[in-house]
């Protein structure tokens, strides 16, 4: 569709204009792929794209990069946040498992009976108004908002206003239906409608498959990346040996087992760390308080050796990326990761990370590269090197403005 030229809007005629839908961009959100909208988004901006952009979850920040317009559930969204949190209270169960998976007919019952009754019709009528109000939009893209919570929207998009609406699954494989999501979110499979989607869009390269057999027309992958602008490491001293970061032991208690539990009773005089909610028992590893995303950068700052425990569906999934090892590699970092499916696509294995399979694997690397300073500061180099060269968000923005393009 090509756009029609304004006076008022001349400077923007021959850029892309999109309303985008993110789950959340609160921070403060218990929702791990928050963090890679922010970056997206800001890369998307400084492509050209000029951005309109509202939120499933939260509030919705005014920033440099995008107009925002309020979410208009956002607080029944609060409510159900502290429905959820007082049954896991009532309920505490295994560590990892939602509230949601203890109690089907939240799933089943209440939560697509509320959905569909209030919910999705306030959203049909909130992304028509906006549309209406901001012209020429050129498409609609929902960054893993639950499609079957807005089933119908899409149709209705293209029906009133004539433009292509892409969906964005950022938490692939985890969030198919033989895995049921994470603890945090929803089973957002269930019960939606993939046709209406242009195309969908997912983290994951073997995914597809998954995604056509769900009813997707059209797939394509767009990976995780990093701003180099946010990911600057800083000039401290590493008081820490090896250091891992991460929410809940949720599909992957072995693995954080493995590369700290049990190293670390074998390593007495090396310190781990970890950082996170709820990870349970971790042998000699010491806890640091969850703080702040933007305390992310110093503790890995100030680590020798960052761990990358990836996820199982993901870890098992071919190129199934995640956010954390572009971080990791932006800063600089020595990654040593379990074993992770694919991981080549992104990082050279012995060049710019280390992969064990074994916790006497991981002892002993962690010996070999906290007795060789030179080395271990070479593949954080690099990593870094092979980051800024292919795994930025202002590259990944023009890979999804080219995909965008290809529906217009």
């Amino acid at each position: 569709m090509k756009r029609r030229a304004r006076t008022e809007d001349i400077r923007y005629n021959d850029a892309m204009k999109l309303l985008v839908v993110c789950s959340s961009l609160d921070l403060k959100a218990p929702f791990s792929s928050t963090p890679a909208w922010w970056q997206l988004l800001k890369g998307l901006y400084e492509s050209g794209v000029e951005l309109v952009v509202t939120a499933y979850q939260g509030p919705v920040p005014e920033t440099p990069w995008w107009r925002a317009y309020p979410n208009p559930g956002e607080w029944e969204g609060e409510i159900y946040t502290q429905f959820r949190k007082a049954l896991r209270t009532l309920y505490p169960g295994t560590a990892g498992e939602s509230a949601t998976k203890r109690n089907p007919n939240l799933q089943t019952q209440f939560i697509p009976n509320v959905v569909h009754t209030v919910i999705m019709p306030r959203w049909r009528r909130h992304l028509a108004k906006i549309l209406r109000a901001e012209r020429e939009v050129d498409a609609v893209l929902l960054l893993s908002v639950p499609p079957n919570h807005l089933r119908g929207v899409a149709d209705s998009i293209r029906r009133q206003f004539g433009i292509p609406v892409f969906f964005y699954d950022g938490d692939l494989p985890a969030s198919l239906p033989e895995n049921q999501g994470f603890a945090t979110g929803f089973r957002i499979y269930p019960g939606a409608d993939l046709t209406e989607f242009d195309a969908v869009l997912s983290n994951s390269q073997a995914g597809q498959e998954a995604l056509r057999r769900l009813g997707a027309r059209a797939t394509h992958v767009l990976y995780y990346a990093a701003d180099p602008l946010i990911y600057q490491a800083v000039s401290i001293p590493q008081d820490i040996d090896v250091y891992f970061s991460g929410t809940t032991t949720e599909y992957r208690a072995e693995w954080l087992r493995a590369l700290i539990a049990l190293p670390s009773e074998r390593l007495p005089g090396v310190r781990f760390t970890v950082r996170g909610r709820t990870l349970g028992e971790l042998g000699r590893a010491q806890l640091l308080p969850y703080a702040s995303f933007s305390s992310l950068r110093a503790n890995v700052s100030r680590s020798k050796i960052n761990l990358v425990i990836t996820r199982q569906p993901h870890a098992t999934l071919y190129g199934s990326s995640t956010l954390r090892p572009f971080e990791l590699a932006m800063m600089g970092a020595c990654m040593v990761s379990s074993p992770y499916l694919g991981i080549e696509e992104w990082f050279e294995p012995e060049k710019e990370l280390i992969v064990v399979h074994s916790a006497e694997e991981a002892a002993d690397r962690y010996q070999y590269l906290l007795g060789h300073d030179a080395e271990r500061r070479a593949m954080g180099e690099a990593a870094r090197t092979r980051a800024l060269a292919e795994h930025t968000y202002l590259r990944r923005a023009g890979q999804l403005v080219g995909i965008i393009r290809g529906y217009l």
